[in-house]
């Protein structure tokens, strides 16, 4: 209820900004553009993709994935049963920490070493090529950990159940992707009338 309303608020603003930017540019108001205007036809329908295929939006899918996972794969569910564990969710646990912890020296030997792939060209972390993907690097830990622990606990156990596991958290929070793009082409038509 709550995105359908911020969703219904964005599409009241982009309309509002529309008739706005169209009354100020009739006034003559210098640094002001019409998206009424020809070149605001144009820019609106040729840059729509342009706009929102930003990194935010790899980020919101990458972060929907990685929450998603934990909570499909049932970690979710094991830290929140009070009871003592299964022996095959220890397992499962422990199994799915040596992954994440392989996955971290892997990430370790790739920054931390001497002339490192993802050091910048100084050698330097930030910023530097592992600085730009910290996000993706994180959530791909998260993801495999989830993952692991969901197959070995016997929650997960096809190829299906691990599509699962990835697409729950964007089915879920679905609406979440149209809020960002409704605010993403609002930000944009704000800087295409006003010019910053």
């Amino acid at each position: 209820m709550k995105s359908s309303r911020l969703c219904l608020g964005l599409l009241v603003a982009e309309s509002v900004l529309v008739i706005v930017s169209w009354l100020m540019s009739a006034m003559k108001l210098e640094g002001v553009r019409s998206m009424l205007s020809s070149e605001g036809i144009r820019w609106f329908v040729g840059g729509f993709s342009d706009i929102i295929a930003s990194p935010l939006l790899a980020w919101l899918l990458l972060l929907l994935i990685a929450v998603g996972s934990v909570v499909q794969s049932g970690v979710v569910s094991l830290f929140r049963n009070k009871g003592p564990m299964s022996f095959r969710d220890k397992l499962a646990l422990r199994v799915a920490c040596v992954f994440l912890a392989l996955y971290a020296l892997v990430i370790c030997l790739l920054t931390l070493m001497p002339h490192a792939i993802l050091l910048s060209a100084k050698g330097s972390l930030f910023p530097s090529a592992f600085s730009r993907s910290i996000l993706p690097i994180v959530c791909f830990g998260v993801t495999l950990f989830s993952v692991v622990y969901g197959m070995m606990s016997g929650h997960k156990k096809t190829g299906e159940d691990v599509i699962d596991i990835l697409t729950y958290g964007i089915r879920q929070s679905s609406s979440l992707i149209i809020v960002y793009i409704l605010a993403i082409q609002l930000y944009a038509s704000l800087r295409f009338v006003f010019m910053f």
